[in-house]
């Protein structure tokens, strides 16, 4: 999660739907007279819970107005105005066109979507909950005349009509259907990760055609952990040093809520999933979610031991940091929000022992927050008041590989030494264009 990251950054992760462009003569959709505004608020709410503003509404931009630049294997991608707008937007959408673009990936003039657009997860929601978001997005959403950008992808990797043929191996129509044997809460809340929430997206593997390898707790791989967008979307198996398995269920609540807790804190695109969506839920659904992600058995681990707190080889270390290259990057930049003991001023300021992201398999995280930083969770309206700065300016690519693998290795935590390498590669894909 984000220092689980969109990563929950999906950074990262990121949560990615656009859905699509309307035509320009879309006509005026059936039934768009005065809304039930309880059935408004309530597809309001959803949206939060879909994350919906995240990726369709750029920064500095009209809420739903689209614009956002997304990256993809195939090239960049530009998120579409979703607004009731009738010339740019959907609102010649009738709700039948709104359901297939939403659970199918298929627009109202046919063309197939992207498979970034997560309609595999929202494939899931049921008709009732269709309706309060088509509801919310017609009649609570203000029109934005704005047109949508083309992609950037290049010919023939732009053609649409391949898609029909990707859905037709890989998506799951059907809304979720209650697991016979477990509870309301677990049901609850195995709908809301697999299906709006769509943690999948980013914490799932994707196979070679960019599929999903699971899409639910029957597959093995299913929210174990994916590089995304250079970030790594955290293990939220049970898995003990980097998943949950060490997270309570009071731990996993108040993450979802504020976006820290005594393990980590929320960087990426784990930093909007909490903005925009996370903490506005209620406590029912933020406690079903947990009661789901909590049942899920460990994937994803290297074998090593379950991780126990050990600060001497550290502590002398850092008593002698001339003697370590990593230990110098750390007293001068990292010790006065870290602690000399790793473990940080959570929630404020991240610990570093233990830290399932400092844990993980993959450092792209670690290596991509020590160059860029991270957003400001917003809690309540209330900025963060220690975000973690980007040293990308600071520290060259050698000195952030030191002192990574000296935390890596620090308090007993056990992970890989990070390359200078790999720090080039990172620093070169997330600092262009900037």
């Amino acid at each position: 999660m984000k220092n689980m990251l969109k990563g929950l950054g999906a950074a990262l992760c990121v949560a990615l739907p656009f859905l699509a462009q309307a035509p320009a003569d879309a006509a005026t959709p059936a039934g768009a007279g005065a809304a039930d505004q309880a059935l408004v608020q309530r597809g309001a709410y959803l949206a939060q819970l879909g994350d919906c503003a995240a990726c369709h509404t750029a920064p500095k931009g009209k809420p739903f107005a689209g614009g956002l630049p997304m990256n993809t294997p195939m090239g960049r991608i530009y998120v579409t105005n979703i607004t009731p707008d009738a010339q740019t937007g959907i609102g010649g959408y009738t709700e039948a066109d709104f359901a297939r673009a939403l659970r199918e990936g298929v627009a109202k003039d046919g063309h197939n979507l992207y498979p970034a657009m997560p309609y595999p997860s929202y494939a899931k929601v049921n008709d009732d909950d269709v309706k309060a978001l088509y509801a919310f997005f017609m009649h609570g959403v203000a029109p934005v005349q704005q047109a949508n950008r083309e992609s950037d992808i290049k010919w023939p990797l732009n053609m649409r009509w391949p898609l029909m043929f990707w859905n037709m191996a890989f998506l799951q129509k059907g809304a979720y259907r209650d697991k016979p044997g477990k509870d309301v809460a677990w049901n609850r809340g195995a709908y809301l990760v697999q299906g709006l929430g769509h943690c999948g997206s980013c914490h799932t593997p994707r196979g070679v055609a960019f599929q999903e390898s699971a899409l639910d707790e029957s597959g093995s791989a299913f929210l174990s952990g994916a590089l995304l967008d250079g970030w790594f979307a955290s293990n939220l198996t049970g898995e003990h040093n980097a998943g949950l398995g060490r997270w309570s269920d009071e731990d996993l609540r108040t993450f979802l809520k504020t976006g820290a807790n005594r393990h980590a804190s929320a960087f990426g695109a784990m930093t909007s999933v909490i903005n925009n969506s996370t903490q506005a839920l209620s406590d029912q659904d933020i406690g079903a979610m947990s009661a789901y992600l909590k049942s899920l058995p460990p994937v994803g681990g290297d074998g090593a031991a379950a991780y126990t707190y050990d600060p001497q080889a550290t502590k002398v270390s850092l008593d002698r940091p001339a003697n370590d290259a990593g230990a110098r990057v750390y007293t001068a930049y990292c010790m006065h929000c870290h602690g000399v003991d790793g473990r940080g001023f959570a929630p404020m300021l991240a610990p570093l022992a233990g830290n399932p992201n400092v844990l993980a398999r993959d450092a792209s995280s670690l290596i991509n927050v020590t160059l860029n930083g991270t957003g400001d969770l917003v809690i309540n309206g209330v900025p963060s008041p220690f975000p973690m700065p980007g040293f990308a300016a600071v520290l060259d690519d050698k000195q952030i590989a030191d002192v990574l693998s000296f935390v890596r290795a620090g308090w007993n935590n056990g992970a890989p030494a990070v390359g200078a390498a790999e720090v080039a590669k990172l620093r070169q894909s997330t600092q262009a264009g900037r």
